[in-house]
């Protein structure tokens, strides 16, 4: 069976590119630069141009960047790769060789120092050059676990692009589609890639299956229904297929049991169902090596989206440090990573240790107004469509913005009540696990709200809130003055039920620092390359085992345009 309508015809490609994401298309955009040809496949059609990026918030990790130097943020790239190896806690160096004796981590550590050299010398001017601008107010995402030399980043570091990851899709997406425009590029939808061509072991092609049309809009899962089938050749292949977000079987496989506890048995998905980890295998196949399995970035402040596109389809609360933060058994979680937004893997673990596979915000309405936000470019229309007046409203007026007093409203995670006692009732009919106890409940809050009366505690929660509000940030938007939790002038009381969420994969397919494909005894695979999530956002893992938040864009835009700039020489 064959593609009666192939829509390359006559096209012969120096590189073919399977996946049209944001590491597809800056790939794309650099050979297009050099004057290669280049063939881009995906199973998708031309909607979901730009793949998960496109739903993103669109943040960026910079490393003292004007924005913080005007913010009064004191960064280094001396700090920032401080923090980044206290995140990634590469622990998996082998030999400390490129070759048979090498660990999981070899390459990752030397992409990771050379991803935070790029973040602070190239990565702000390449971009904005392109077009990209960023908020003038930095981020403090992933704020640490309460160590120097730990994880976290130890000032705000997260860079809101105005127009969040659309805009990062279109500073890419518009020359890559001018160079189709010229010849230079065909973007070919609806074909999937079933096999890499390995001939004399180069890989030199691939094979698949063309999809039936759909014309689904983005993110809704379309029909693998088969019309035919595709072969095309080139010297080199690109992998830029993405993470397997959305295949929870697979995630379940590579859980890390033993580092954070037993898998979810509730997991919701914060990515398309078309992030399935396909070409993770279809590479191994070819001769590629798959590094760090265990290593995934799944979030704990997942809520169901009242108004899905995709199935289980899942939105992030990206919390500020002032909600009370409970296990399913109405234990408070302790330390660093009981505080929202400090430590996403130390919080995982004691969620998980307590026997079930979520967990509860205790809050109030001054908190939600000025602490939650939402993850992705659909839940901030303001910020996505860069409306400056829309912004102010949604932003600087009171009352939390638009999208989160519609989950408030309609999300099924959410309980409003004026009472504890009430606010308590509410859970509980939510819970899918023990059932909360009011009295418990109150000591804990009461307990904690003693600790406000002063602008010292030894409550590290409340140290933690006194500490954000010193960033210019956190003071004006993002923290809320301190305030007792039971104090009725800040209510309602709002519980959130949370869920695990999946999102990234960190672990990936082993690249060295031009993107080629590493095989088993460390040497390398001809004519296979990988970039984005499904090389681990570059070497199989640059993150380690933690990330330090705005490095998933921008891991996909550098190890994108290593390839590109490769395959270009």
């Amino acid at each position: 069976m064959t593609d009666p309508t192939t829509p390359t015809d006559g096209f012969t490609p120096d590189v073919i590119v399977v996946g049209a994401g944001l590491a597809g298309l800056v790939a794309t955009h650099e050979l297009a630069l050099a004057g290669k040809r280049v063939l881009v496949l995906d199973q998708e059609n031309r909607h979901n141009l730009g793949g998960q990026a496109w739903w993103s918030l669109g943040g960026l990790l910079f490393v003292d960047s004007p924005e913080q130097r005007r913010m009064g943020i004191k960064d280094s790239p001396e700090l920032a790769w401080q923090d980044w190896q206290g995140s990634a806690q590469f622990d998996r160096l082998g030999d400390g060789t490129d070759g048979p004796g090498r660990g999981e981590d070899f390459w990752p550590q030397r992409w990771a120092k050379a991803y935070v050299d790029f973040a602070h010398r190239e990565k702000r001017a390449y971009l904005h050059d392109l077009g990209l601008k960023s908020l003038p107010f930095v981020g403090w995402a992933e704020r640490g676990d309460g160590r120097a030399t730990g994880h976290g980043n130890s000032v705000p570091r997260f860079h809101l692009t105005w127009g969040t990851g659309p805009e990062v899709v279109r500073i890419f997406a518009e020359p890559v589609e001018r160079a189709e425009a010229q010849g230079l590029v065909r973007l070919v939808f609806r074909h999937q890639v079933d096999e890499l061509v390995v001939e004399d072991g180069t890989v030199v092609g691939v094979r698949g299956t063309v999809l039936a049309d759909d014309d689904a809009e983005r993110g809704v899962k379309s029909t693998r229904e088969a019309a035919g089938s595709f072969e095309h050749r080139a010297a080199a292949v690109v992998v830029t297929s993405g993470g397997i977000g959305h295949n929870h079987e697979l995630m379940r496989r590579n859980w890390p049991t033993e580092r954070v506890g037993t898998a979810p048995e509730h997991m919701i998905s914060g990515v398309p169902a078309h992030v399935d980890g396909r070409m993770q295998g279809i590479a191994e196949d070819a001769g590629a090596t798959m590094v760090n399995k265990d290593r995934m970035w799944a979030y704990v402040e997942g809520i169901h989206n009242w108004d899905p596109v995709w199935p289980d389809h899942a939105i992030r609360i990206l919390p500020g440090p002032s909600s009370m933060w409970f296990d399913a058994t109405g234990r408070r979680l302790e330390g660093m990573s009981g505080v929202p937004g400090a430590d996403s893997i130390g919080a995982m673990k004691q969620i998980l240790s307590a026997g079930h596979d979520y967990s509860w915000f205790v809050l109030t309405q001054s908190i939600i107004e000025k602490e939650f936000a939402l993850s992705g470019s659909e839940q901030n229309p303001d910020i996505t469509g860069k409306d400056l007046k829309f912004l102010a409203q949604s932003r600087l007026a009171k009352g939390a913005p638009g999208p989160v007093e519609a989950f408030k409203e309609h999300g099924v995670d959410f309980v409003v009540a004026d009472t504890l006692a009430d606010l308590v009732t509410g859970m509980n009919e939510l819970a899918r696990g023990p059932e909360l106890d009011v009295d418990d409940l109150e000591r804990h809050i009461v307990a904690r709200d003693r600790e406000v009366d002063n602008a010292f505690t030894k409550d590290i929660q409340v140290m933690a809130i006194h500490n954000a509000r010193r960033s210019r940030t956190d003071k004006l938007i993002r923290v809320a003055k301190p305030h007792k939790i039971l104090d009725p002038a800040h209510g309602p009381l709002i519980a959130v039920r949370l869920n695990i969420l999946s999102r990234k994969t960190l672990g990936g397919l082993e690249t060295d620092l031009d993107g080629q494909c590493v095989a088993a005894d460390g040497t390398r695979v001809p004519g296979l390359y990988a970039a984005g999530e499904v090389a681990g956002f570059g070497g199989g893992g640059v993150h380690g085992y933690n990330a330090l938040e705005g490095t998933f864009l921008g891991g996909c835009i550098f190890s994108g345009r290593a390839v590109g700039r490769a395959l270009a020489r």
